[in-house]
């Protein structure tokens, strides 16, 4: 049976050596060197108030809309009509030069319009007078007279006259229906759209005027960093102990537990030497005894069996013969000088010892939030500093001074529109029942050529009945002459209003809408010298002169903010007041000064070393355990007392003398009395002893070994555990201030990109200038042109329906039938006298 192990040598051929050693502790006692920071409290993305969010103008937006197809008629016609380019030197001449501008140059860019306008104006002379001519050749009955005969041939030309007059009512019919459309159209998008002007631009100077809150609200959200590293900070001081602690328990666990096995080693080595001491003591006094025992009994049972009278007995006899003790436990080494050596040990209390080092090393978290206390207390008072640095932001933010001059701008042009848009809106009310009344007229027409065509047709088909058709004819004929004297009497009025509102609608489209959509105009804007002071945009907003306004039209519209559209960077260097540093250098510089102190902390006393130091000089490993192991493979005694035993009663039952009988059982009694009184006891003596030296033989080897190595990672740790506690200290600063100077630059750089992009966006304005464009062009210019273009349609389409009214009104009046000398039935159809009399 083998013993136990010691502690810390099981399984072990050989201690390390000590230089090993100690370069694996310092490996070990080491874990900075390859400590990243804690990946378990990383550095959050902080979600920051949507600022701007509500700074937009409503885009206005063109509506599809049923007439779209004839808009686009519209469009082409004006551009055949005005073929010009945008005049750009003949407007900067009348706008800063009104008195230099000359007819000639007027009439040759607009040389579309002056030619409509001499159309409309012979037409507006030609129409009225070619009424009052036929008025005066009806009052002589010259015009619209009767056909005196119905030939054949009439019959086409009745038919075809019929068809053109149709046609031309239809298309004058058309014409009307998008008269109307358009004129009610006009009427619906005027009104919202005055209202839109005013409202579009209180919006944009309301959302110009919010521009400095929304600096002070990007300055606001300060709070949401300076609540987190608040909230950092007061566990800063606590996660850092609480950090060392765990990078370093596991060297400290180890020492510990080197310790306590040492300590263990010792009070088992003492324990074990004393016992081999007193086993060796006992097995030596009862070793005499038993050796005077068994000389007794050899000397009796060796004279027994060597008698004549014992049969079978020469057997045993050699066993006999065998009867002396076989272990010699005298000759073994005496351990009395190392158990003299350590004698009252041990001395120091271990388990003591290493409960308080224990819960020193433990109370390193409680030690950091102590010593931090103070220093956690300076970084709060700094971040509030910060608070108010970073209100210098909103106080020095220059947009303000841009923006003043164009809010006052928009609030001087929403004032001055008010009045404009309530008499565009009163004047829109006449226009639209002008064309109401003068739509009606060329309804009344439509009515009266198809009253006409419709009694004339029915008048033509009741020629059986002449009552029905003179009187249906007539009727017709003279709704026909209705509608003509209709057409004469207003055509003048109808061309007023086409050519009026021809020549605003067309100017309207072909020099604003056209060229604002191309930006023309803008370009035209940017040349310098095109407008005159009053209206340079420039010195009125107080901007610079390298602002481009086509540029800045487009930039805006892609969202760019006023920051870059302005060039502000040249007036004011936000990178100079958005620098990381000149937020942080204090907060920095306080976690850099900050320098805490470790205690030194010692695992083994004075008294512990010492003991330790004595049983590693006390010679234990120095014994000669062998000797020992030796001597105990000797039996107690050279044979067997048991099988002797047997043996000589086994002879007993063949002894035919009594008395050898008689004495053999006798003598295997008095051997069976030594075996269970003495042999028995020394076999188990010596079962304890090989215990004992079993462990003391697997210890000794690498006692030497594993005290100097505890006692070298002792002073090690000892030495070096403030050194590393010091450094994980210094890592994680470094790695808390790394954290929280990203939260100051995750608000920093979303305060460059809000004050740049978001809270100045210049993109309202770009949505301002679409919507005037939208509301002036597409939902006012268009349904207006297409107005007077479908009423002037009308209007010339009324010249070949006073025509092909006149001519087919005889057709439709009744025949007065006559004779004629010729034999032609087709001219003379038969007739037969009346008779006026009879006589007998």
């Amino acid at each position: 049976m083998q013993a136990p192990q010691p502690r810390g040598v099981q399984g072990t051929a050989s201690a390390l050596p000590l230089h090993v050693s100690l370069a694996l502790a310092w490996v070990l006692l080491d874990p900075v060197c390859s400590q990243q920071c804690p990946p378990g409290n990383p550095l959050l993305v902080h979600q920051f108030m949507e600022i701007g969010a509500d700074q937009r103008v409503p885009a206005q937006h063109r509506v599809p809309s049923s007439l779209d197809p004839l808009y686009g008629v519209v469009r082409r016609y004006l551009d055949v009509v005005q073929q010009n380019p945008f005049p750009t030197e003949l407007l900067r001449v009348a706008l800063n030069e009104p008195s230099s501008v000359r007819t000639s140059q007027v009439v040759r860019y607009q040389a579309g319009y002056v030619v409509c306008a001499a159309i409309a104006v012979l037409f507006f002379v030609a129409v009225p007078a070619t009424g009052l001519c036929f008025c005066c050749c009806r009052r002589r009955r010259r015009c619209g007279g009767r056909i005196k005969a119905d030939r054949r041939s009439l019959t086409c030309q009745r038919n075809l006259l019929t068809f053109c007059l149709s046609l031309t009512t239809a298309i004058l019919l058309a014409g009307v229906i998008c008269a109307f459309l358009a004129n009610q159209r006009v009427k619906e998008q005027m009104e919202p759209g005055a209202r839109a002007v005013p409202a579009t631009l209180h919006t944009l100077r309301k959302n110009i005027d919010c521009i400095p809150q929304g600096v002070q609200s990007v300055v606001e959200q300060f709070s949401v960093p300076r609540q987190q590293i608040i909230s950092d900070l007061n566990n800063v001081s606590r996660s850092i102990g609480l950090t060392i602690h765990s990078l370093l328990k596991e060297q400290v666990y180890s020492v510990l537990e080197a310790i306590q096995g040492r300590a263990q080693d010792l009070q088992n080595s003492l324990h074990h030497l004393q016992i081999l001491h007193k086993t060796v003591q006992t097995l030596t006094h009862f070793q005499d005894e038993l050796g005077l025992a068994l000389r007794d009994r050899k000397e009796s049972t060796v004279s027994l069996l060597d008698s004549p009278r014992c049969t079978s007995c020469a057997r045993a006899l050699g066993k006999a013969q065998s009867l002396e003790p076989g272990a010699d436990y005298s000759r073994v080494p005496s351990v009395e000088q190392v158990l003299k050596t350590l004698s009252g040990l041990p001395k120091a209390n271990f388990p003591d010892l290493i409960e308080q080092g224990n819960s020193t090393f433990n109370s390193i978290p409680d030690l950091a939030v102590a010593k931090m206390a103070q220093v956690v207390q300076d970084l709060k008072d700094e971040v509030n500093k910060v608070s108010k640095k970073v209100q210098s932001i909103a106080d020095s933010f220059p947009v303000y001074d841009y923006t003043q001059p164009l809010n006052d701008a928009l609030m001087q042009a929403e004032n001055k529109s008010r009045p404009y848009l309530q008499e565009v809106k009163h004047y829109e009310k006449y226009r639209w029942i002008v064309g109401i009344v003068l739509c009606s007229v060329v309804l009344l027409v439509i009515a009266c050529n198809l009253l006409g065509l419709s009694l004339g047709a029915c008048g033509l088909a009741m020629r059986e009945d002449p009552s029905d058709y003179e009187s249906r004819g007539e009727a017709g004929a003279k709704f026909l002459l209705m509608g003509v004297g209709f057409s004469f009497l207003f055509s003048w009025l109808l061309i007023l209003l086409v050519f009026a509102t021809f020549l605003v609608g067309g100017n309207v489209q072909t020099l604003v809408c056209k060229n604002w959509a191309n930006q023309e105009i803008y370009k035209f804007i940017d040349t310098a010298g095109n407008l005159p002071p009053s209206m340079n945009l420039t010195q009125v907003l107080n901007l610079k002169r390298t602002l481009n306004l086509t540029s800045a039209y487009q930039e805006c519209k892609k969202g760019a903010g006023l920051w870059d559209v302005l060039q502000l960077r040249d007036a004011y260097d936000l990178e100079d007041h958005l620098h990381l540093s000149q937020y942080t250098r204090d907060f920095q510089k306080r976690l850099d000064n900050f320098n805490l102190h470790f205690e030194e902390i010692h695992f083994l006393d004075g008294a512990g070393r010492r003991d330790l130091e004595t049983f590693r000089q006390s010679g234990i490993d120095q014994l000669d355990y062998p000797t020992f192991q030796a001597e105990m493979q000797n039996p107690v005694v050279r044979t067997s007392l048991e099988d002797l035993a047997r043996d000589l009663e086994g002879l007993r039952k063949i002894q035919s003398n009594i008395t050898i009988a008689g004495r053999l059982a006798n003598e295997s009694q008095a051997l069976w009395k030594i075996q269970n009184a003495t042999v028995l006891t020394q076999e188990a003596l010596v079962v304890k002893l090989n215990e004992s030296v079993q462990f003391l033989s697997a210890m000794a080897p690498h006692l030497q070994p594993l005290l100097k190595q505890t006692m070298a990672e002792i002073a090690l740790i000892e030495t070096m555990l403030p050194v590393q506690a010091q450094r994980l200290l210094r890592h994680e600063i470094s790695c808390f201030t790394r954290k929280e100077l990203g939260y100051f630059s995750q608000y920093l750089n979303w305060v460059r990109r809000t004050l740049t992009e978001d809270v100045a966006s210049c993109q309202p304005l770009a949505t301002a200038l679409d919507n005037g464009r939208v509301i002036l062009c597409d939902r006012i210019a268009e349904p207006w042109n297409a107005f007077w273009f479908s009423l002037g349609c009308c209007t010339f389409f009324l010249i070949p329906s006073i025509i092909f009214a006149i001519k087919l009104t005889k057709h439709f009046r009744p025949i007065r039938n006559r004779l004629i000398s010729t034999a032609s039935e087709e001219t003379y159809p038969f007739h037969i006298p009346r008779v006026t009399a009879l006589k007998l």
